[in-house]
């Protein structure tokens, strides 16, 4: 019997097959004592076990790479978080095995995260799957993960962590259904990276029967658990007509009228350039600088090694627009030598601009970086500061970027809700705004971009969070200045739309999601795309905001 459930469509695209679910294993040991004068032999085990899943952690990350690799070296830094290993060798003192005193240690902070507010209950996930590697090794048993098929299928999860979703192999795994997540968790932004159909947030998703025939339309949400043929012809042809389009859709980005809205790319390093190439970006319009940090939690990266890794990305892009990041750190991107280990709520504490003017000899070294980078190159250089709050801080980083005599524009990223409100004041400082929605829906809603349960005040199409666009967007354009929107809000097509008819003057997402908005764009007016981005705020709800908008944009 056909049946249908939605969820929340995070990556484009459709997928018809068999469910397969994500291996799961026993992963309490028993609790026994051990002799005293093995401890120490204990203690080693359980050291060389976490360094082994460090060092996979990384290798994975360099095998992804881009924003993959980014997110798997911070699960690596988890794994040797020095208070972590002192308490599994404390437990392991008084008696307890290596994979049981590894699985308490985790399970005591595993707590505290999840205590700590919605913003730390997202990285729980994360931290079961280190602790989940990590005791696997020890018990010898392989680690549960991806299953093991010859057929390509459609993955089901309660949720996926991101060692998992950065290695999919798109031939075998058609598109994949979380249980848990949200539209900005770290699976969804992998899995638009990666190109594969997506829904997160489904409930009862663990539910499907293995071997299960379902079809999956990542862009709608909807999962057709044993669809009929007529539903299978009718989302292949819906799926084969959009694949024409987007193969005819090339160029700069831009309504049917004329109206240009450059389309430039998200990336996490150099590694995502190619994409980005191949998908037409016009330039990158936030490119995260977080990855080199990264590599050494302990020090930050010389200014050589940051000159030649941004010089290789400006290299790109000659005469195109590259939009960088500030380190942005704190919150769920703790740096030992930058960010306070005892902040009661990260997420409302120093993070951002707050920790780099902390730490200006930081700052001051990445925009000297910048600045060498760019030399002799004909790109358009532009920098910005994260989590900028007002115009004393838009003031700070506009001082620090002429200190560091950086030839570039720079700007301020709106991901708090102040920032919105107050955005002409900023903009007396500052020569654009880039809107990042991911943050700004979490900080306008207090809802955690990572918790599934809260993934509805994480929808971008929340009225309340275009109200906040629409007053940034107003702000630039009575200032002339610019102010694009570079959070995940920018891969919707008809979202996308939207913004456009808000005033947003370009937009930056994912490479895979180019396409799919350049098409989308170019079928409609400006004066369209105003009209539905009325009927969107006219809305009392994100549903209702985008069927209004759908109505608009299709004529009916």
């Amino acid at each position: 019997m056909e049946t249908t459930l939605r969820g929340v469509g995070v990556s484009h695209g459709v997928a018809i097959g068999e469910v397969r679910h994500m291996g799961t294993a026993v992963l309490e040991p028993p609790a026994k004592q051990i002799p005293a004068e093995e401890a120490e032999r204990e203690q080693g085990r359980a050291r060389q076990a976490v360094e082994a899943v460090a060092a996979d952690l990384m290798a994975r990350g360099h095998l992804a790479g881009g924003e993959a690799q980014a997110v798997l070296e911070a699960q690596a830094l988890m794994a040797q978080d020095p208070e972590l290993i002192a308490d599994v060798e404390r437990r392991i003192a008084v008696g307890s095995t290596a994979e049981r005193a590894v699985y308490d240690a985790f399970a005591a902070y595993r707590d505290l995260l999840a205590g700590a507010g919605e913003y730390f209950a997202g990285r729980v996930a994360d931290l079961d799957d280190v602790r989940n590697r990590i005791v696997a090794r020890l018990l010898g048993v392989p680690m549960p993960g991806v299953p093991d098929s010859d057929e390509p299928y459609v993955l089901v999860a309660r949720d996926l962590a991101p060692a998992d979703t950065a290695l999919l192999d798109p031939t075998l795994v058609l598109g994949f259904v979380t249980e848990e997540g949200g539209p900005t968790s770290h699976s969804a932004i992998l899995a638009r990276a990666l190109g594969v159909p997506a829904v997160v947030a489904l409930p009862g998703a663990v539910e499907l029967a293995e071997g299960t025939v379902i079809a999956v339309d990542g862009s709608t949400g909807e999962i057709f658990v044993n669809p009929g043929e007529d539903k299978k012809a009718q989302l292949e042809a819906a799926a084969a007509e959009r694949r024409a389009v987007l193969a005819s859709s090339t160029g700069p980005g831009a309504t049917s009228d004329g109206h240009k809205v450059p389309l430039l790319a998200n990336i996490g390093g150099p590694a995502d350039v190619p994409a980005a190439l191949e998908a037409g970006a016009e330039g990158v319009g936030l490119f995260r600088t977080e990855f080199l940090f990264l590599d050494d939690n302990k020090n930050a990266p010389s200014e050589a090694k940051q000159v030649a890794t941004y010089r290789q990305v400006l290299e790109a892009f000659p005469e195109g627009r590259v939009v960088v990041r500030v380190l942005d750190a704190g919150a769920d991107k703790p740096l030992d030598f930058l960010t306070p280990a005892d902040e009661p709520n990260p997420a409302l504490g120093v993070r951002g601009l707050r920790t780099l003017l902390e730490h200006p000899e930081v700052l001051r070294t990445q925009l000297s970086a910048l600045a060498k980078a760019a030399e002799g190159l004909p790109v358009y250089l532009e920098v910005m500061a994260p989590m900028v709050a007002d115009r004393t801080d838009a003031r700070a980083f506009a001082d620090a970027c002429r200190a560091a005599g950086l030839q570039a524009k720079f700007g301020a990223m709106v991901e708090i809700p102040s920032a919105a409100l107050r955005a002409r004041s900023v903009l007396q400082e500052v020569e654009f705004l880039s809107l990042g929605t991911n943050d700004l829906a979490q900080y306008t809603f207090a809802a955690d971009r990572q918790v599934g349960a809260v993934s509805r005040l994480q929808d971008p199409w929340q009225p309340a969070l275009l109200d906040l666009v629409a007053i940034a967007a107003e702000a630039a354009r009575a200032e002339g200045k610019s102010c694009g929107v570079c959070g995940e809000a920018a891969s919707d097509p008809l979202l996308a739309c939207v913004l456009t008819g808000l005033g947003v003057t370009s937009l930056s997402m994912g490479a895979a999601s180019l396409p799919y908005v350049r098409a989308t764009l170019a079928k409609f007016t400006l004066a369209q795309c105003e009209r539905a981005a009325a009927a969107a705020r006219a809305a009392d709800s994100a549903d209702e905001a985008r069927a209004a908008a759908q109505v608009v944009l299709s004529g009916e």
